[in-house]
């Protein structure tokens, strides 16, 4: 028997718009949540292999604010490129070109969860309009040796042997239930066994949403790249990170050393959770967003829509 969704009635209760893009070949499906005429706009940029669904306990937290959350080229429902690479950079133009194809009337608050933070804070950084900047659980380290020489190498290993299978065996592989369960179990941090049966189910629930390998495999490529902090001294944007105090993927030493590389930017550390902040407590990441938000000027700072 599934658990319930903890957060379904309150994200039941914010007015939300399906609508469709095509943005570099990629037919981009996205989710519209809240008031269109909003104080706060917030465009969002989920983690690897997860989709649109993964921050909605955030979301249903965020009541009267607009939160416009695509699922990522390749993943979920969402075709993959095909006029760009499904690299940082490929991912950043991507980014871009969505953001611009909605036709706010302002720059909106961007925010990037894991994988999705490193292409919302290089995208900004080389030049995309934004009034700030969110990072939750944040790259930070060098993603190669963040977890572990030895788990890293073991899990470039894992995608790396997608790229010899016929497709149809590819996808077997990188759906296998017990590699889906072998990483959420490493993931989740919560002693709540009925919330760690949730955030297990949503991982096998949603996890291979993907359209195709070899768009995960390359997409695998572009997570463990690069970090935050290279974009970190271009982003000149107001910044706040969220980061969990238990998070083995962006240890928090690093979050530490790359809040320092931003010419304006806050680090809040959530007790007790780790990369997985948005399933565990979104309760205190919606907090964060909220007092954050409240120090933006209702207009886009300068610099923002260079």
């Amino acid at each position: 028997m599934s658990v319930p969704t903890p957060h379904a009635e309150a994200l039941a209760r914010i007015p939300v718009r399906e609508r469709e893009l095509e943005i570099l070949g990629s037919r981009t499906r996205f989710w519209d949540f809240g008031p269109e005429d909003a104080r706060d706009v917030v465009v969002l940029a989920h983690g690897y292999r997860g989709d649109h669904h993964g921050l909605e306990a955030v979301i249903a937290r965020l009541d009267g604010i607009r939160v416009i959350s695509p699922d990522l080229p390749g993943f979920g429902v969402s075709t993959p490129l095909t006029k760009a690479p499904h690299s940082i950079a490929g991912y950043g133009r991507w980014l871009g070109g969505f953001i611009a194809a909605l036709g706010l009337s302002a720059p909106p608050v961007v925010l990037g969860h894991s994988f999705g933070s490193m292409i919302a804070s290089h995208a900004i950084a080389d030049g995309m309009p934004a009034r700030a900047l969110i990072l939750v659980n944040p790259i930070t380290t060098d993603p190669k040796v963040a977890a572990g020489r030895g788990i890293t190498g073991a899990t470039r290993a894992f995608y790396g042997v997608t790229r010899a299978m016929p497709n149809g065996l590819a996808r077997v592989w990188l759906g296998n239930w017990l590699i889906v369960q072998f990483m959420s179990m490493n993931l989740v941090k919560t002693p709540d066994a009925e919330l760690r049966r949730w955030i297990h189910e949503e991982h096998h629930r949603y996890f291979n949403g993907f359209s195709d390998p070899r768009t995960v495999a390359e997409a695998f490529d572009a997570s463990v790249s690069t970090d935050v902090r290279a974009a970190a001294a271009r982003v000149d944007v107001p910044t706040v990170l969220i980061a969990g105090e238990l998070d083995r993927i962006a240890p928090l030493d690093g979050q530490h050393s790359a809040v320092g590389l931003f010419p304006d930017a806050r680090l809040v550390v959530l007790p007790g959770t780790g990369h997985l902040a948005h399933y565990e407590t979104p309760e205190l990441v919606a907090a964060a967003i909220r007092d954050f938000l409240a120090t933006l000027p209702a207009s886009a700072p300068p610099g923002a829509a260079r």
